[in-house]
């Protein structure tokens, strides 16, 4: 069964089924992945790991256990995952199963009392796999026993230095670690056996945490037949106030070494900023990652660096290097895949709204041209070789229309053949292509700002259609041609809008200068492009209706600029979620290096930068009615945000609501409570528009798992 829906609506965003990426096996016949979906009707969710034919398409269910998760190959038929049990002698198991067996069974590798996640396994010969996961760790540097955590008889937390939270989490004393290992399987049992001395911790007698808190993973880390990489905070320095991250090289032959070598800091000079990515060459001889330049900005360009020689940490070589420092590739590398042959790299970058995969030569010496992309629209999200002999890429994807694509990508022809959509690039959605548009537009200089667009399906060019004007956060962030689960502007489309997302200055995927403009001017160059860009559809986009506009946005796309200035006049309603309303009251948050770079200093310095670009300051010109919507446990701007401006609102008698939730963070992630989201979002907004009826669910045929 598939999903049939006669209209796309939150309902059927929420309950459609997420797929993980699918990452290949050595011969690129099989690929694994795991799906997920919620059910409204039984307010449950359903979980699969499964396993892809690439040559069919055709998908076979494996485990439908919500407990195992991570599949990760150690052969051509087998594979690893963990299994969080949270049981009386374990919190998670280490399993492995095959994809061969009629009825997959697993068996039990080794327990943890601890979770355990980012499994990564390299096939180092002599029939040992090199194994690396991630790990909390003790002050002793051992794996953290949870279970023998003794539960204190006070609440109280202590601390003497930054952070005390971050995102949505007050943090602990536990750091988490890289553990290496190695299997083997026994040749009586032909199981595979942790070697010993077991697992080690790589960064064992150090300041050192990997993943970088808080969003890092699988990609802050990477094994090879020489050793492994890692990322990590630099411990010299405040984390909350710094972003400077480093790349950190453990050599290892056998992977069973007790001991660990102390891991050797990579030096890249004037590059002082994130690290990101550090990728082995399949030889495990060469490392490709990414490094920025300031150490306080968190969305400088990251340039695409190359030891190689990993046996020579002091030769780093930066593609595109120029003379001046600002680098001649004006954009954002992130992803990295080495070719079969090692001769050429595949990277993922941001380029007007599409996240697009680009080809170069593996050494900065022959990167001369400037890498061309390989495809024209959709985001990207993953790549992966194929069969050693075969040059063809496997690619995960998504779109404004279909939210997973599995696809092989040909980097001679640039032909792509899709494996695999989950829904029939939309249909299945009740949505087509034919609704995405673009436009360029002037912006408030001497360049030309770009804007998305989705229109309903029953779009007819004659008619006039209420405007929905979305404003992505970040503020350094771009909309993108992307599937999201949290603002899908096919839902609002769906509802009769036209949705127009522009990406004003601050925006990624028009160059670095155009990111770096927004700073110490949130209120100046990119407002007065979104001004612009309102009247450019009031000019050029007939079948729009400016009159009836909305806009709506999150983060800083939620910052009450807007209301307190004459486009505010423009919309019939506002929707702002855990927005912004006293830039004064910035450092209640966590990455105290977010507002020190934007703001040009503290507020005991800058404290006309702060004021100048203070929302709270324009109370007195509010009028709009506007839904405030904040979470408790958004840490990076505190829920008081939120009840300040809708204490204002109230104060000021103008027509407003607020909607809190209790446990979730800076976005609504849990089902029920996105659905609550998009029921008062829409609710709201049809109100003042004139759209009153609210279509939350829509005729389902069976939802299945894909």
């Amino acid at each position: 069964m598939t999903i049939l829906a006669t209209k796309f609506t939150p309902e059927v965003l929420l309950s459609a089924p997420r797929r993980s990426p699918a990452i290949p096996n050595s011969s690129g016949k099989l690929a694994l992945y795991t799906v997920s979906q919620y059910s409204f009707e039984t307010h449950s969710k359903k979980y699969s790991i499964k396993v892809l034919d690439i040559s069919s398409g055709h998908s076979t269910e494996l485990f439908t256990n919500p407990a195992y998760s991570e599949p990760t190959w150690v052969s051509e038929d087998e594979f690893i995952f963990v299994n969080e049990v949270n049981d009386n002698d374990a919190v998670t198991y280490l399993m492995l199963a095959s994809v061969s067996e009629s009825k997959p069974s697993a068996y039990v590798i080794q327990s943890f009392r601890c979770s355990v996640s980012n499994l990564k396994a390299k096939d180092i010969g002599n029939g040992t796999v090199a194994l690396a996961l991630t790990a909390p760790a003790s002050a002793s540097g051992s794996m953290h026993d949870a279970l023998k955590e003794r539960k204190p008889y006070s609440s109280a937390r202590v601390y003497s230095s930054l952070f005390v939270r971050h995102w949505d989490t007050y943090v602990s004393e536990h750091r988490s670690v890289v553990f290496y290992g190695a299997l083997r399987k026994d040749e009586k049992s032909t199981k595979y056996q942790l070697l010993g001395p077991g697992l080690v911790n790589a960064l064992a007698g150090t300041m050192l945490e990997c993943p970088v808190p808080t969003f890092g993973g699988a990609a802050d880390f990477d094994i090879s037949k020489t050793g492994l990489v890692f990322l990590s905070k630099d411990p010299e320095i405040n984390p909350a106030m710094w972003t400077k991250t480093d790349v950190y090289y453990v050599p290892l032959k056998r992977f069973t070494e007790k001991k660990p070598p102390t891991p050797q800091i990579v030096k890249t000079g004037g590059l002082q900023g994130y690290s990101a990515s550090p990728t082995f060459s399949h030889d495990g001889d060469k490392l490709a990652f990414t490094r920025m330049r300031h150490k306080q900005y968190e969305s400088d360009k990251p340039r695409l660096m190359l030891i190689p020689n990993i046996e020579d940490l002091s030769n780093v070589q930066e593609f595109y290097k120029t003379d001046d420092g600002e680098g001649g590739w004006d954009l954002r590398p992130e992803t990295i895949v080495w070719s079969n042959d090692n001769k050429e790299l595949y990277v993922t970058a941001e380029k007007e709204g599409r996240q697009l995969v680009f080809k170069l030569p593996s050494s900065p010496l022959e990167a001369r041209e400037l890498p061309q992309p390989l495809i024209k629209d959709g985001a990207v999200g993953s790549i992966s070789n194929l069969a050693t002999n075969d040059g063809r890429l496997f690619l995960t994807s998504t779109s404004l229309v279909d939210n997973s694509s599995y696809s092989i990508l040909d980097p001679v022809s640039n032909e792509r053949i899709l494996v695999s959509s989950i829904s029939k690039e939309g249909k299945t959605l009740g949505l087509s292509r034919s609704q995405f548009d673009e436009f360029w537009f002037q912006g408030a200089g001497d360049y030309k700002s770009h804007a998305l667009v989705m229109k309903p399906t029953n779009f007819e060019p004659a008619k006039k259609y209420p405007l929905a004007f979305l404003i992505h956060g970040g503020p350094q962030g771009a909309w993108g041609d992307s599937w999201s689960t949290r603002w899908n502007p096919a839902i609002f489309a769906e509802q009769g809008y036209v949705a127009v997302m522009p990406n004003p200055t601050g925006s990624t995927g028009y160059g670095q200068q155009y990111v770096d403009d927004i700073a110490l001017d949130w209120g100046g160059r990119p407002y007065n492009d979104l001004v612009n860009c309102f009247e450019h559809i009031a000019d050029n986009l007939p079948y729009v209706d400016t009159g009836n506009a909305v806009a709506l946005g999150a983060s800083y796309g939620g910052y009450n600029w807007i209301q307190g200035h004459p486009l505010g006049r423009k919309f019939k309603a506002l929707v702002c979620h855990d927005g912004i309303f006293n830039t004064l009251a910035d450092w209640s948050t966590e990455e105290l290096f977010f507002v020190l770079h934007d703001m040009g200093g503290t507020p005991w310095e800058k404290r006309e930068l702060y004021e100048k670009w203070d929302p709270a300051a324009f109370v007195g010109e509010w009028a709009t009615p506007q839904l405030v919507i904040h979470s408790e446990l958004d840490y990076r701007l505190p829920i008081s945000e939120g009840l300040a401006a809708f204490n204002a609102l109230q104060s000021r008698g103008i027509p407003s609501k607020f909607v809190m939730f209790p446990d979730e963070n800076h976005w609504v992630l849990k089902p029920e409570n996105s659905l609550v989201w998009h029921k008062e979002v829409l609710g709201w907004i049809n109100k003042y528009t004139g759209l009153n009826t609210i279509e939350l669910a829509s005729s389902v045929e069976g939802l299945s798992l894909r």
